[in-house]
């Protein structure tokens, strides 16, 4: 059924995880609103969270056009070398989100929200959908190994996406007319961003040089660029889990629409091209819906 013959205009979106990727969360949501759907529900998870928060809060498009003057390093002015558990402690991040969009409360957001973190000591999801929507998307983007873990409710969270990089279970219960997912760990694809942007190899070789000559003006121990390496490593490794993960979940409880990003689109940490990621979003939800 092609979208223009669609009726049903209600609909609860799940926002998956996957860094930097998740910019292509704003073109699926800029495409949606163009062509009538009125999102009631977000279940988000990571960078699916953050973004689908500030949607939710009415606040997304100021976070937007930050990013679209920002670079590598302006990225890397906002990580403090200094987390306990992780690479990172995410103070500095967050003190700055919380200048561009303000704080609010969940449940007083006009869109239902429910971000998703882990509680790795307990093995289960934490589905936080009430109190401060920034400390709900911190918990949600605590990367293990890169971000501090977060203590939420005397819990210590780690992001969402290791148990459910793609989670659907929040939005069971909306009374909505579809359920549309974004999958930000797709298959990858041999397209025209593999030539025209960065590979991994590539962004590998140019990052460390940039942050070694940040790390040399503000005087932090080159020892963190080896930090980083490593980190790069473990989060491939994370990335192969999660979208085996992601797989098995929406096989199990399919949404009415799946939308997949490729994993291979870009690196995790490739804000600075948020204009060309959200506009990729934006092309793979009117590709999926004209196949409807």
């Amino acid at each position: 059924m092609k979208v223009e013959k669609m009726k049903q205009k209600r609909v609860s979106l799940v926002l998956g995880s996957g860094g930097a990727r998740g910019l292509t969360h704003v073109g699926v949501i800029k495409w949606l609103e163009e062509h009538g759907y009125v999102i009631e529900s977000i279940s988000g998870c990571s960078m699916g969270a953050l973004v689908g928060g500030f949607y939710a809060a009415g606040k997304l498009d100021i976070y937007v056009k930050w990013l679209e003057g920002v670079d590598v390093l302006d990225m890397l002015k906002l990580l403090d070398f200094k987390g306990t558990g992780g690479l990172v402690s995410g103070d500095t991040l967050m003190k700055k989100m919380h200048e561009l969009v303000g704080d609010c409360k969940i449940e007083e957001m006009p869109i239902k929200f429910t971000a998703v973190a882990t509680d790795v000591d307990a093995e289960k999801e934490v589905w936080i959908n009430k109190g401060s929507l920034l400390n709900a998307v911190r918990a949600s983007i605590s990367l293990p190994l890169f971000f501090t873990p977060y203590l939420h409710n005397e819990k210590f969270l780690l992001d969402g996406g290791i148990l459910n990089p793609v989670p659907i279970a929040p939005t069971f219960h909306d009374n909505t007319d579809l359920t549309i997912a974004v999958n930000l760990g797709g298959e990858p694809r041999d397209e025209h961003f593999k030539t025209d942007m960065k590979t991994d190899m590539q962004e590998e070789s140019i990052i460390p040089s940039k942050i070694r000559k940040y790390f040399n003006k503000i005087s932090i121990p080159s020892t963190i660029v080896t930090e980083i390496g490593m980190y790069q490593v473990a989060y491939k490794s994370f990335e192969s889990m999660q979208s085996t993960i992601a797989r098995m979940k929406l096989s199990a409880y399919p949404p009415d629409i799946e939308i997949d990003i490729p994993r291979n689109l870009c690196s995790i940490f490739e804000f600075n091209r948020s204009k060309e990621l959200i506009e990729y979003g934006y092309n793979a939800c009117e590709k999926t819906f004209a196949k409807e």
